[in-house]
């Protein structure tokens, strides 16, 4: 029989079936797990929760997607558009190689390449949009907008920032 992977199989389950694994280390900072919020509140779930199920239990113990779960529980607006059900995709896998699993995930995910984060802020603002549309849609503060903005070096990301003067020259007669 040939190999299927599991998210072939992706399955609805009542979030309140669905439990935490006890040693994730993984944390989310605030920032990113407000994104993840606007994310799945705009986008929905994209990507089903990995799960082990217990049948011993009737549970399923998640394996990766402990954040996107958290949403649901968290965030009542999400659980009642999603009707308290959660994708789920099974693996059936001894706790030794569930928690190699759940390691992988988390470092699989990568980092942001900043140039190009750079880029997609300078397209996006030669389209038309605003600090404050990134901000809000690529969950970036200000500063982290600026910071991108001076890499690609480009006076036209700037045209938003309103400049004060920070100093005044002095009149030549005053100079004398």
């Amino acid at each position: 029989m040939a190999y299927k992977s599991p998210v072939y199989n992706v399955i609805s389950v009542p979030v309140e079936k669905v439990k935490p694994n006890t040693y994730n280390p993984n944390a989310v900072a605030p920032p990113e797990m407000k994104l993840l919020y606007e994310s799945i509140k705009e986008d929905g779930y994209t990507m089903p929760i990995v799960c082990y199920y217990s049948k011993e239990k009737d549970i399923y113990v998640i394996v990766d997607g402990f954040h996107r779960y958290r949403i649901m529980m968290e965030f009542q607006d999400i659980y009642e558009r999603e009707k308290g059900m959660i994708p789920v995709s099974v693996i059936d896998k001894p706790i030794d190689h569930r928690m190699a699993s759940t390691i992988r995930h988390n470092r699989a995910r990568g980092s942001h390449n900043v140039d190009l984060m750079s880029n997609i802020v300078k397209e996006l603002h030669e389209i038309g949009r605003s600090d404050a549309w990134i901000s809000r849609h690529l969950g970036m503060d200000r500063d982290e907008i600026l910071r991108l903005k001076q890499i690609t070096g480009l006076s036209a990301l700037f045209r938003d920032v309103k400049f004060g003067q920070a100093w005044r020259p002095e009149d030549e007669e005053e100079m004398e």
